[in-house]
């Protein structure tokens, strides 16, 4: 989507002359802008979000609250459609790479932790932050559509949440270059079906010293799909899987997650440092194999753990025919023309087939003990830690490059 760098320019009828409008952002002191002015805007004029544009099922959503309480903190703006579909802001001012990095990883811990509530756990929560007895939810819906019927809208609502379809909104006064590369951390976080929109929610000072707000859309994504692991020939990762009941499926598989979580937790919060400030962070999960995004679309890090034989490893995926398999397609031509990517990865780092046909992808891994003792745990730490940072800082930029020769192309 192309980015709007220009202000709005007033044209008086008087004079004729034209004056551009500046932004608050820009400015300092009590007349700047705040995160909580922008929540309170958008709690009380919705229409302020250019939610059609981002996803027309979740338009005229019917505000709720601000600061609704979930386990994962509190959700800036809640609101739903009378269809029974939820809407969660999560509004910021934009002042650093990390900050921007952050707030995906925020709004959609908010997405996960409600995906697991029914509308019953919303209504609680409304009333407890409304302070209001009764059900105030369907009240404050009921306002805005008197036809909707009780019974329909809590069994639409908890459907949704439980399916994870939300649209998720991410809001600030004046987002800088490069949050555009929030969304990649979407794909990390496939098990819910959700959209999501980036909006810059500019405000700009009139002459009378009335507020412009000119909302615009950066990005946006619709349902999100789970990445298939097309591992390359000769390995394995750890199979564990992640469904809600696996404790009551299998008691030996659920205990097989748990210990892939502890083990990518602590690689994740002890040992892994990026030096790349825009490289979201993977999150820990429950299988063999933790995914850092990518900036060419589809594509992304494996990272994974082997149990037979014991090794840790790093390779580079994708989907196929998408942006990602364009952009891997011309790091693997650079490496096969002894071009500088292979002596930049260094280490052990080899081409090596893919099991899922013929394809190449970059790979490097070692062979460890048990991952359980802790001085091969923390060996294995160090080199992954290493390799992962090495595999970001060179084949990110490549990849970015590669996409924009994509973009330019039309295809």
């Amino acid at each position: 989507m192309e980015r709007q760098h220009s202000v709005p320019l007033l044209l008086h009828s008087g004079s004729g002359g034209a004056e551009p409008l500046k932004p608050i952002a820009q400015q300092g002191g009590g007349d700047a802008v705040s995160e909580a002015y922008i929540q309170a805007l958008v709690h009380e004029y919705p229409a302020c979000l250019p939610i059609a544009e981002i996803d027309a099922m979740f338009s005229d959503p019917v505000p709720i609250c601000t600061e609704l309480n979930t386990p994962a903190g509190p959700i800036d703006n809640f609101m739903v459609t009378p269809s029974g579909l939820p809407v969660l802001v999560e509004c910021k001012l934009w002042r650093n790479p990390e900050a921007r990095r952050d707030v995906v990883s925020q709004i959609l811990d908010y997405a996960k932790e409600l995906s697991r509530w029914s509308s019953s756990d919303v209504q609680r929560e409304v009333s407890h932050r409304l302070k209001r007895d009764g059900n105030p939810l369907l009240d404050m819906v009921r306002a805005v559509d008197p036809e909707v019927d009780e019974r329909q809208f809590n069994d639409a609502l908890t459907a949704n949440l439980r399916r994870g379809r939300f649209l998720l909104l991410i809001v600030g006064d004046g987002i800088r270059e490069g949050v555009e590369a929030m969304a990649e951390y979407l794909q990390l976080h496939a098990g819910l079906h959700f959209s999501l929109g980036l909006v810059e929610l500019p405000i700009y000072v009139m002459p009378n010293g009335d507020r412009l707000v000119a909302p615009r859309v950066l990005a946006r994504t619709a349902l999100v799909t789970r990445n298939v692991v097309a591992v390359p020939d000769g390995y394995s990762v750890d199979e564990a899987e992640d469904p809600t009941s696996v404790a009551e499926i299998d008691p030996e598989r659920a205990a097989l997650g748990d210990q892939s979580q502890r083990f990518w937790t602590e690689f994740i919060d002890h040992h892994l440092k990026l030096d790349d400030p825009e490289q979201p962070k993977p999150r820990p999960a429950r299988l063999g194999y933790i995914s850092l995004s990518l900036p060419a679309r589809t594509s992304w890090l494996t990272v994974y753990r082997g149990l037979h034989p014991a090794k840790v490893g790093i390779f580079l995926s994708c989907w196929q025919n998408t942006p990602g398999a364009y952009a891997m397609q011309a790091i693997l031509e650079e490496w096969k023309a002894g071009g500088a990517v292979k002596d930049q990865l260094g280490g052990t780092a080899k081409l090596s087939k893919t099991t899922l046909g013929t394809r190449d992808t970059i790979i490097d891994s070692l062979e460890v003990g048990s991952l359980e003792q802790p001085e091969v745990r923390k060996k294995a730490f160090s080199w992954l830690a290493e390799r992962v940072n090495t595999f970001v800082n060179v084949l990110r930029p490549r990849m970015r490059s590669a996409a924009a020769d994509y973009q330019s192309r039309g295809e």
